[in-house]
């Protein structure tokens, strides 16, 4: 992108700047967004994520990498300052008296937004809404069966996967079923992840284990001859329950689906792992929503994409304060 003469000397340097070292920017309706010189100049495909825009109240140029990066180091690899962010500094009056300010009135601080908010708002994620799908036009139809077993192979239960089709579509239904041992009974079992003898299995060998959003990506993981899992009821219902089986794990990839469940699911696997496992990324599909549109897509495993905010952070050891926490 040029730089906007009519929108000061700052954005001038900066975006000229930028535009030298990584490449053109995209303009959007707020933000003209770049590639980040602090952790995206490795030469490989990301998705822009260093956001500037001209402030003319102030007369300064607003740098900042939604990913965290500090401002400061953004502009050291650029080979500038952080005066530079202003078409000009302020000029101090020698001749006059410095004046105490007033005390401002005490405001109440602002709301804080939580990381998975932030991944959100970065990926611009429609608000979800139910689909009319009509009227049901015939019986449920069984498209598969999960069955969860204890890590000696002992039934626990099982989750049918049914589509109950419909006038427009069909709907998704997941009814859940326990084994007494003698018989099914309709209801929920208890919370173990899916596949667990594998997971067992991989924990104790040191496996890379992936952690999605449905049973239906688990398998997919494992016909492409990976260790996976997830839990029963989707996106919301895993538990430090399910996560206890993974501890000791050296590394966990949880694969979130792209929408705004799916990313709060991952971040509530990776806090209740974070600290109990050797490594944990957050990636998600280079092509379409979960796992399965990815491999089915031709992408390979290693094409998994980050998602910004939640993988940097929860790839931080647990800082002391939370450890503390956790062990009380």
């Amino acid at each position: 992108m040029e730089p906007q003469a009519s929108q000061g000397r700052s954005w001038q340097l900066i975006t000229a700047a930028l535009a030298a070292t990584m490449g053109p920017g995209r303009t959007g309706t707020r933000w003209t967004v770049y590639l980040c010189p602090v952790h995206e100049a490795d030469g490989q495909h990301h998705n822009p994520s260093l956001g500037v825009r001209y402030d003319p109240a102030q007369g300064k140029t607003i740098v900042r990498c939604f990913a965290g990066c500090d401002d400061q180091d953004v502009l050291a690899r650029l080979n500038l300052q952080v005066r530079d962010m202003w078409d000009q500094l302020p000029q101090r009056d020698p001749h006059r008296p410095y004046q105490r300010p007033a005390p401002r009135q005490q405001q109440p601080p602002p709301a804080r937004v939580s990381l998975v908010d932030k991944a959100i708002e970065y990926a611009q994620f429609p608000i979800p809404h139910r689909p009319q799908l009509g009227e049901p036009i015939g019986p449920p139809e069984v498209i598969e069966t999960y069955v969860y077993r204890w890590p000696d192979g002992r039934i626990e239960g099982a989750i049918t996967r049914e589509h109950i089709p419909h006038e427009h579509g069909h709907k998704k239904n997941f009814p859940q079923r326990r084994w007494t041992g003698t018989s099914w009974e309709s209801g929920a079992f208890a919370p173990i992840p899916f596949r667990l003898p594998e997971v067992v299995n991989a924990v104790g060998r040191g496996r890379e284990i992936f952690v999605c959003e449905g049973e239906k990506d688990v398998q997919r993981a494992f016909e492409a001859g990976l260790v996976a899992t997830s839990n029963a009821m989707g996106a919301g219902s895993w538990t430090r329950d399910h996560a206890q089986w993974l501890h000791g794990a050296g590394r966990v990839i949880v694969v979130a689906d792209r929408d705004r469940p799916g990313y709060r699911h991952a971040a509530k696997v990776a806090d209740t792992l974070h600290g109990h496992v050797g490594e944990i990324r957050i990636l998600q599909a280079a092509a379409g929503k979960d796992l399965t549109d990815h491999l089915d897509a031709g992408h390979p495993i290693e094409a998994l994409q980050r998602v910004p905010y939640l993988d940097r952070h929860y790839r931080q050891p647990l800082s002391p304060q939370r450890q503390v926490t956790r062990s009380r």
